[in-house]
């Protein structure tokens, strides 16, 4: 499908746009994929994959917890990071280049399958959740992160919207990761035994202003959409809707900014048979 292969190549570019690993270490997100690791508890000696890992929010967590962690990636500039911070941290990641929507392992390969953040942006929901199934042991255990529609995150997507390219008719919105009932239709038939909770990351930055110049500069889909909106003349209206967003969004009455970021954290089993579903061209 060519229009699919494009849209892979057009994600990669956007998500080398900008600095990802400096956006998360000023909004301390590093902290989620932590979180996660807690939450599931990755035990020494088992294997772990971390999908769409971006600069290692997750995977290297699970290294420190002993794990044997892969994590891949469909944008090489993000692993390049993630290699760094790895090395930084002396944990052990082996890195790949790949794609959520066809992971490059053999059934049944791993004992934990993770994503923070990641996942959700991958175009075809079934389908990511039918290779992270695939790949998953019985009795492994899976553990995702993702933004919810109902908060903040999904007030700053709603803002941007107009103002980036429409995504193509067959890409599921990344939002409805965020949604119970949603992931667990997805899940329907994989035979994985879902649990659901939500959570808030307060999300704090110096200004208003500051917080307009971290998305739009750091966030590779909003910075590439600052890129094209500068170049078409349409960045100040972009720039004073996200700055209206902010100085809604804030909750401290002073200057500086905070507010809560809520994400759905979706854990579970494999512990009963999987049913084929047709496979997606």
């Amino acid at each position: 499908m060519q229009q699919l292969a494009e849209h892979k190549q057009a994600e990669r570019t956007t998500w080398a746009t900008g600095d990802y690993d400096a956006m998360m270490r000023q909004e301390g997100l590093y902290e989620v994929g932590a979180r996660l690791i807690r939450r599931v508890g990755v035990r020494p000696g088992e294997a772990v994959l971390d999908v769409a890992c971006g600069t290692g929010n997750t995977a290297i967590p699970a290294a420190q917890a002993g794990g044997q962690v892969t994590g891949l990636d469909l944008t090489p500039e993000l692993l390049d990071v993630a290699r760094r911070r790895a090395a930084e941290a002396g944990a052990h990641v082996t890195w790949l280049e790949g794609d959520a929507e066809d992971l490059p392992f053999d059934e049944a390969s791993f004992d934990v399958v993770l994503s923070t953040f990641g996942c959700m942006f991958a175009p075809r929901h079934e389908v990511v959740v039918d290779e992270l199934a695939r790949v998953l042991r019985p009795g492994g255990r899976i553990g995702l992160v993702t933004w919810t529609p109902d908060g903040a995150i999904g007030d700053f997507f709603a803002t941007a919207a107009p103002h980036m390219p429409p995504p193509p008719a067959f890409a599921d919105p990344p939002l409805a990761w965020g949604q119970e009932t949603h992931v667990a239709e997805l899940f329907e038939g994989t035979g994985i035994a879902l649990d659901f909770q939500r959570d808030v990351w307060d999300i704090a930055h110096d200004s208003v202003e500051a917080a307009v110049e971290c998305y739009s500069t750091l966030f590779g889909p909003v910075a590439a959409a600052r890129q094209s909106a500068e170049a078409e003349g349409r960045w100040p209206a972009f720039r004073d809707d996200l700055t209206a967003l902010f100085e809604r969004l804030n909750t401290t009455g002073r200057s500086d900014v905070v507010f809560p970021a809520e994400y759905l954290v979706t854990t579970g089993m494999l512990n009963g048979s999987r049913v084929q579903r047709p496979t997606e061209v």
